[in-house]
């Protein structure tokens, strides 16, 4: 065999080597890319699916528990004006859409562990819920945007509510 066809038969030897690990290469990129996809769908879908079965849209999404879930999701989680009254004052459900981007992942996971919210907000079941399931909740909500305006501030309970209201009855201890 002749040096030209030795080097040619070697070039070619390099060409199939070379494209069989690009071939790899690729594959392997796209299914790392796949899963990279995949699991920020499932993350997205656990984050959606923990919203609805954990009843954060009944107080934090204008009209929901009234129109029986029947909001598109564009709309979830903007607060709302409707009071909650008793005798820790009045409290209206927040803006998640909003505080959300004021808070790192991690700075949410504390919080939720920790926080100890005022009536009617059920904190004590954020405490007993997974970081896996925090993060997705975070992650869902601040990837929606924010949208909507604050919700009502806090009115102590020595001061009458300006708007509409839910008054808790006084239990005694």
């Amino acid at each position: 065999m002749s040096n030209v066809h030795k080097f040619i038969k070697g070039i070619l030897c390099i060409l199939v080597v070379t494209s069989t690990a690009t071939a790899v290469t690729a594959e392997e990129s796209v299914l790392v890319t796949v899963k990279a996809h995949s699991s920020a769908t499932e993350r997205h879908d656990r984050g959606r699916y923990l919203i609805k079965i954990t009843g954060c849209n009944d107080c934090h999404t204008p009209g929901y528990a009234e129109a029986g879930g029947k909001i598109p999701e564009k709309d979830w989680l903007t607060g709302d004006s409707m009071g909650w009254r008793g005798p820790w004052g009045t409290t209206y459900a927040s803006n998640l859409r909003q505080y959300m981007q004021l808070l790192s992942e991690d700075q949410w996971v504390k919080i939720a562990h920790t926080a100890q919210f005022r009536p009617p907000m059920p904190w004590f079941a954020l405490h007993d819920m997974t970081e896996q399931d925090l993060r997705a909740i975070y992650r869902f909500i601040r990837n929606m945007g924010p949208a909507g305006e604050p919700a009502p501030a806090y009115v102590p309970p020595e001061k009458e509510p300006q708007g509409p209201y839910i008054l808790f009855p006084q239990t005694s201890k």
